[in-house]
């Protein structure tokens, strides 16, 4: 997983959306907790695009040896991608904001209360 197309991929899609974040924090237009959250995000992008495409491939040729290598690269960058970043999202912020969601939980049937009665 760690060698070949899907390691540099990996390595260049979460590099290149790292920077574009840093770029955003350094604009003012995220604070650092976004930063760190979308640091998380593109992390686990960038694993999820490495062995989405590495496990793609090889169901891809497995179902249909040359184009399937191919066509299974790609779905596996694309679903790799997509449950990786969501995990590092949802993880990230989860950690970033562990305050707010213990008020929430603490508190979820007091604020599940309409407010009008």
């Amino acid at each position: 997983m760690f060698k070949g197309a899907p390691f540099w991929s990996g390595i260049l899609s979460g590099g290149i959306s790292q920077m574009e974040d840093v770029r955003s924090y350094i604009k003012g237009e995220i604070d650092r907790k976004d930063l760190t959250v979308y640091t998380m995000r593109n992390i686990t992008g960038a694993a999820g695009i490495m062995a989405g495409m590495e496990y793609g491939a090889l169901v891809g040729t497995m179902v249909f040896p040359g184009i399937g290598t191919f066509v299974g690269s790609l779905v596996g960058y694309i679903v790799g991608n997509r449950i990786g970043s969501t995990i590092g999202y949802k993880t990230g912020d989860f950690l970033v904001n562990v305050k707010r969601h213990e008020y929430l939980l603490e508190n979820r049937e007091r604020l599940q209360q309409p407010v009008l009665k």
